[in-house]
């Protein structure tokens, strides 16, 4: 019997709508939990999420019958009305409408949970905007400003 098989590590960031800091310290280790448990839904395998008050990094297994788009408004859709639920603070709260998604070697695995779990500190020095154009050049990906950071 014929068998697919994958194994592809996925590195995502997005943003909440024009960078606000929303995501207070009191609730980020909650709401990171919570983008794990929506992913532990699913058949994609989450192995870190992190960010800091604007913005989240999420590591993860893509399952093989699952796109990227898919999983990344399963996770703004569930969050976003999770996060509502959490205070009269939280009622206008929203993502950015794009994503950004890199696929990292599995080599790389532990250089990536190490940055995610970095980001608190990574962004004393680096804001999100700076941090992902290091990225796109990074991954050699070529983007437009006017659109990017939407």
């Amino acid at each position: 019997m014929p068998q697919s098989l994958s194994y592809v590590l996925v590195h995502l960031v997005f943003s909440t709508k024009d960078r606000r800091p929303l995501i207070h310290d009191s609730i980020r280790m909650e709401m990171h939990a919570y983008l794990a448990s929506v992913l532990s839904s699913s058949e994609n395998m989450c192995v870190r999420v992190g960010g800091v008050s604007d913005h989240v990094h999420v590591a993860l297994f893509l399952a093989r019958t699952e796109s990227v788009s898919r999983v990344v408004e399963r996770l703004k859709v569930a969050s976003s009305k999770w996060i509502k639920t959490k205070g009269p603070e939280f009622a206008k709260f929203s993502w950015q409408r794009g994503y950004a998604a890199f696929s990292v070697g599995l080599g790389d695995r532990a250089a990536l949970v190490r940055y995610i779990d970095g980001q608190a500190v990574h962004h004393q020095r680096r804001d999100f905007q700076a941090e992902m154009r290091a990225m796109f050049a990074k991954y050699d990906v070529g983007f437009d400003e006017r659109f990017v950071w939407d």
